[in-house]
């Protein structure tokens, strides 16, 4: 048995509850940026942080590392000699059906899967990183009620999913969602070169009087850093995928979160 059957049965086993709403989907949010998406371009699949060495959470896809950990955790170790690209991608069940996306947290971009992509995920509420123990698969997935009466932070409302198998573009995907100040760019450019439809949510947009609010959210150097690289006084996606690269990585993260928390547009 394949290692993504033997984790779907062992994450099965521990899972209760009533079968996913059929008209739910997984999303694979992640920060779009013109080498990201000429990348899906070039490869026709998503690949995991194992593959790809990137992520807008924790780096820690390393034997020994967190992720390493939590997945021998999770799926009972059923990956620990896996090779990098049989190991599961993560998103988010979009069980509040949002727009922009299952967990913006990781990024203004998502993949939309389709339906047929939640019979092969495994579910967890809260996320990996915490070590939970509820987890759900489509036939038993009782985490929506638990998720639904947690109260948390907008950018934890979401349902983490594993995705086993690979996340083809010409088959697995129903369209990649982008944030509209990418339109008229190099990153729709090349969205429009995937194997997939390009779609649009209503965007995020959070001007530098606003971020300036909520200085304790992620704490006041990130408040200058987004001022810092604001456009116009406004920071949007684009602004901040365009500082990569002159500003440490896991900085400009953190500007997102506050993007993402306080400037959803519509």
């Amino acid at each position: 048995m394949a290692a993504a059957e033997r984790a779907l049965e062992y994450v099965g086993g521990l899972s209760v509850g009533g079968a996913v709403d059929p008209g739910l989907r997984v999303t694979l949010n992640f920060q779009s940026g013109v080498r990201v998406v000429e990348g899906l371009v070039r490869d026709g699949v998503y690949g995991s942080q194992f593959v790809t060495g990137t992520s807008n959470g924790g780096l820690t896809a390393h034997r020994g590392g967190d992720r390493w950990r939590w997945e021998s955790r999770m799926f009972g170790g059923v990956y620990d000699e896996a090779a990098a690209c049989e190991r599961p991608v993560y998103g988010a069940l979009n069980f509040r059906r949002k727009a922009v996306g299952g967990a913006p947290r990781f990024g203004s971009a998502h993949l939309r899967l389709r339906a047929e992509a939640v019979a092969r995920s495994t579910f967890c509420y809260p996320d990996s990183c915490f070590e939970p123990e509820h987890f759900g698969v489509a036939e038993r997935m009782g985490l929506i009620a638990l998720a639904e009466a947690a109260d948390c932070d907008v950018l934890d409302d979401h349902i983490e999913a594993q995705v086993h198998g690979p996340v083809r573009l010409d088959r697995d995907v129903e369209a990649l969602v982008l944030d509209p100040s990418y339109r008229g760019t190099a990153v729709e450019s090349a969205a429009n070169r995937l194997a997939c439809p390009v779609e649009w949510h209503s965007g995020f947009r959070l001007s530098v009087d606003e971020l300036r609010q909520h200085p304790e959210y992620r704490g006041p150097r990130y408040v200058e850093l987004g001022a810092r690289i604001a456009v116009d006084g406004v920071l949007t996606p684009r602004v901040i995928g365009d500082a990569a690269g002159e500003y440490d990585a896991q900085d400009l993260k953190r500007v997102w979160h506050c993007v993402a928390r306080f400037g959803l547009d519509g």
